[in-house]
C-alpha cells in the first residue's frame, strides 16, 4: 500500500495515532527537564482539508468530524483534550478545515526549552515543511530518510523524549525497516518511548512484526512486558476487500498512565467511526500469556 497522509488526513487511523502521540507529549510535560521529539516521517505538518488532496478522499468526515460532532463522556473528553484542544485551535471554532500533522501537534504541545527533529525524505514535502516551521527555532528540519538518520539523532543530548515513525508503506518490507531502526536505536536510547504506527491490512506481517519486536525486546533484556503496548483500532471487518479497515501503533516504554487512557476512550472511538460490521479495538502487550509459556519463559 502507498499511504500518502494528504489523502488521508484527519481519519479513523490518524485519529488513534495522534490521540497516543498527544497523550505521550502531555505526559512528558508533567516534569519540567525538557525532551526531545524525533519524526522520521514528517509529511508536511498541517492539512488542508479544503485541498485537492482531502476533497478527493474526504476521510475526515468519518474520523476527526464525527469527533467535533458528538457529545463526549466526561471520562472520554478529558482523554481526547490535548489532541481536541490542538484540532480546535488550528480551525478557530470555525469549519473543519485545517488537520494537524504529528509535526504540528508535537510543535504546540512542546515547550520553548524542548527540541524537534523532524525529517522527511520527499522533496517537496520536506520545502513544505521547512518553510512551515523555519521561524522556530526549537524544529530543525533534515531531507533525510528517517530510518537512516535515527541512529545518530539518538540518544538525544536531552536524555528524554520519544521517535515517531510513521512510514507511508511504499514498499513491501517496510515493516523490515522498521524493525532494524528500533533494533540499531533502542540499545542506544533505553528509556526514549518509541512510537510505531503501521496498518492493519496484510495481519500476517503486522502480526509478525509486532510479536518479533516483543520477543526480541524481551530476549535482549532492553523492555519488560509493561513496557510494551500494542494499541489497535478497526472500523469495520478487517478481511473485508477495499480501503484500510484498521491501524495501530506499537509502543516502545509508553507512559504508565497510557494504558488506562486507551482503555477509557477506545470503547467510544470505536462505537463512533465503525463504517461497518466487525469494527474492533484491542490494548495489549502484542505477547500473551500464554506465549511465554509456550517459549518456557516467565513473566
Amino acid at each position: 500500500m502507498n499511504y500518502r497522509h494528504a489523502f488521508h488526513a484527519g481519519n479513523f487511523a490518524d485519529v488513534l495515532k495522534h490521540v497516543v502521540l498527544s497523550l505521550c507529549l502531555a505526559h512528558l510535560n508533567k516534569k519540567p527537564k525538557p525532551y526531545r521529539v524525533i519524526d522520521t516521517h514528517a509529511g508536511i505538518g498541517v492539512y488542508d482539508l479544503a485541498g485537492n488532496e482531502a476533497t478527493r478522499s474526504p476521510e475526515w468526515k468519518d474520523g476527526i468530524a464525527r469527533i467535533l460532532e458528538a457529545d463526549r463522556p466526561a471520562e472520554v473528553d478529558l482523554v481526547l483534550k490535548p489532541y481536541l484542544d490542538i484540532v480546535r485551535a488550528m480551525n478557530d471554532g470555525k469549519a473543519l478545515t485545517a488537520y494537524p500533522g504529528s509535526p504540528e501537534i508535537a510543535r504546540r504541545l512542546t515547550r520553548k526549552d524542548d527540541r524537534i527533529h523532524l525529517c522527511e525524505l520527499h522533496e517537496a514535502d520536506a520545502k513544505t515543511l521547512d518553510k512551515r516551521y523555519a521561524l522556530d527555532s526549537r524544529i530543525r528540519v533534515e531531507r533525510r530518510d528517517g530510518y537512516a538518520a535515527m541512529e545518530g539523532l539518538v540518544p538525544p543530548k536531552e536524555k528524554r523524549g520519544l521517535v515517531i515513525v510513521d512510514p507511508p508503506f511504499e514498499h513491501r518490507d517496510e515493516m523490515a525497516h522498521m524493525a532494524e531502526a528500533i533494533k540499531d536505536a533502542l540499545p542506544k536510547w533505553p528509556t526514549g518511548t518509541y512510537i510505531f504506527w503501521r496498518p492493519l491490512k496484510d495481519l500476517w506481517a503486522a502480526e509478525r512484526f509486532d510479536t518479533g519486536l516483543a520477543e526480541w525486546l524481551f530476549d535482549e533484556e532492553y523492555a519488560t512486558p509493561e513496557n510494551v503496548l500494542r494499541v489497535d483500532l478497526w472500523v469495520r471487518d478487517l478481511e473485508a476487500e477495499g480501503k484500510l479497515a484498521g491501524a495501530g501503533v506499537v509502543v516502545v516504554n509508553p507512559p504508565f498512565t497510557l494504558e488506562a487512557d486507551l482503555v477509557t476512550v477506545l470503547p467510544w472511538l470505536c462505537d463512533l467511526l465503525k463504517q461497518e460490521a466487525g469494527a474492533g479495538w484491542r490494548v495489549d502487550g502484542a505477547l500473551a500469556e500464554e506465549d511465554f509459556e509456550e517459549d518456557g519463559a516467565e513473566l
